[in-house]
């Protein structure tokens, strides 16, 4: 960081006290400064000469209103904007660690361990990105952050508000870096429009170039860059397996032909651990945030939980939960220190050495876990690995199946979860994913606004499952985590709400609930039983 403040520069920002200046961009400067909270954070300040453009104010109130609406999945939070303040300015998470580019400049290309980590990463930030109707724009290594607490991809959405497109009159504007930009970008003739496709073609090119220290498309200019772009194959020498796969799909010249951000996460989470890891992991399980709120529905900004390593040796730890599927699209990312070495280490602040990459917030004195492999699991045939995915993916109805008990889930029209012998059109689901986590929807066509399970908590504390509105809250958002399989080999999954717990069945009630488990070991799972196109 560059402390040292210019001549002309401001000493508080709306309510927030400038303490340094970060750095300056395209957009604007950007300033490390204190909220009123006490917590540092990361302002940016938009250039001057925009301050009295309408047009532009108007594109950059859309643009932050919907880049407040990611969840923060690898991405650094936006806390606060006034698109009316003059200048405008954005209020973000202050991440404190090296950008990817300068980690590659200063180290050359990655290792096998780090790339997995870093391509993970940034598929779980544009997953979320993507989920809430955003589209970054801007992706390219200087605008992902590497820190010993995991990854966060920045500066995402906000390009647009900076660029001229199809529904504004200028013309010949266009932000972004030449290296990392789709077709479809840079030939606005083609008729192709940019969508969240141009972000998958940026992940490739970014991902391609922390393998192998070069741009895929490498010119001597700008110009030749593009031109290679649209009319070359990339040169992906230096990287190999699933991962290259991956990013030759994904710097394919048709946007169509690109994988989803989702599909991404996917590939990367099934493919084979890379070699190179430091040391064994232990287990991950949830653990509920301290004094978290029991209110089920109202307030979104909710604590979120703990995720601790779990000790398999000593007295009485059971494993409760893998860390695996939609969790591991979080988790795995998390960067040791030994990853990308020590001297990186002495880049940051003293004040948060131990792990945290946002300064201000709690710092925490737990050991960085390292994800468990996947237990090992039958061979499945590709057609139920298609319809896996497509299930994941939300495309298909569902059975939620309760393993143990041979029952389905059901939601009636009047709204508590039940279980039953999965006939009747209250038992059939369908799954909405939202960043790595998902909603599970009702189909039941007697309920007319469809809604999603959710969980309610009544006046005794008790948890149970019912229909809630199809918005994601932390009452209705839940990871999907792997167990095992059922007796007809399909996969078995636990159902988690990061916020209240585990979704169980209580064989004495012969309800649903849901609970912290803390020592028990898990006794509930569901497998997701196909029941056909959406």
């Amino acid at each position: 960081m560059n402390s040292g403040l210019l001549p002309g520069d401001p000493s508080r920002i709306g309510g927030y006290d400038v303490l340094g200046r970060l750095g300056e961009g395209g957009m604007g400067s950007v300033f490390l400064a204190r909220s009123p909270q006490g917590r540092r954070v990361a302002v940016k300040v938009v250039r001057p000469e925009l301050s009295g453009d309408d047009e532009f104010r108007g594109r950059f109130r859309s643009e932050v209103n919907r880049a407040r609406q990611v969840p923060p999945f690898c991405t650094a939070e936006v806390l606060d904007a006034d698109p009316d303040h003059d200048p405008p300015f954005l209020v973000v998470e202050y991440v404190e660690g090296p950008s990817l580019a300068q980690v590659i400049r200063e180290q050359g290309p990655l290792g096998a361990a780090q790339l997995h980590s870093i391509a993970l990463g940034v598929a779980t930030a544009l997953t979320a990105i993507h989920g809430a109707g955003v589209i970054h724009r801007d992706l390219k290594p200087a605008n992902v952050l590497v820190a010993p607490g995991g990854i966060k991809v920045i500066d995402f959405g906000i390009a647009r508000a900076f660029e001229a497109t199809s529904q504004h009159t200028r013309t010949n504007q266009m932000v972004g870096t030449v290296s990392y930009m789709a077709p479809e970008r840079i030939d606005a003739a083609s008729g192709q429009p940019v969508g969240p496709a141009a972000d998958i073609f940026a992940w490739g090119a970014v991902v391609a170039h922390a393998a192998t220290g070069r741009n895929p498309f490498g010119g001597d200019s700008a110009t030749a860059i593009a031109m290679r772009i649209l009319t070359q194959p990339p040169d992906l020498s230096g990287l190999g397996g699933t991962l290259r796969e991956l990013v030759a799909r994904a710097l394919e010249k048709n946007p169509a032909d690109r994988p989803t951000a989702r599909e991404l996460l996917d590939g990367l989470l099934t493919a084979a651990k890379p070699t190179g890891d430091a040391g064994p992991g232990k287990p991950l399980v949830v653990a509920p945030a301290p004094n978290a709120s029991p209110d089920a529905g109202g307030n979104q900004q909710s604590r979120p939980s703990r995720l601790v390593a779990a000790d398999g040796t000593g007295s009485g730890r059971r494993r409760l939960l893998t860390a695996l599927g939609a969790i591991a699209a979080v988790i795995a990312i998390l960067v040791p220190a030994s990853v990308f070495g020590p001297h990186l280490l002495r880049r940051l602040s003293d004040s948060d050495s131990a792990g945290s990459t946002t300064t201000g917030g709690p710092t925490s004195h737990e050991p960085t876990p390292t994800p468990t492999p996947a237990p090992k699991t039958a061979t499945r045939s590709p057609s139920a690995a298609d319809s896996t995915r497509a299930i994941l993916a939300g495309q298909r109805r569902i059975l939620v199946h309760v393993v143990e008990i041979d029952r389905d889930l059901s939601l009636p029209s009047h709204g508590e979860a039940l279980t039953g012998d999965g006939t009747g059109p209250d038992a059939l689901f369908a799954l909405e994913p939202v960043g790595v986590d998902y909603m599970i929807k009702s189909l039941n066509p007697d309920i007319a606004h469809r809604p999603c399970l959710g969980v309610k908590i009544d006046a005794e504390e008790n948890r149970s499952l019912v229909g809630a509105d199809c918005r994601p809250t932390k009452a209705t958002m839940f990871t999907i985590v792997p167990e095992g399989e059922d007796d007809k080999g399909r996969t078995s999954y636990a159902i988690v709400n990061e916020e209240y717990g585990v979704v169980q069945w209580s064989p004495s009630k012969k309800e649903i609930y849901v609970e912290f488990l803390g020592d028990a070991s898990l006794s509930t799972t569901f497998s997701l039983v196909d029941r056909g196109a959406v």
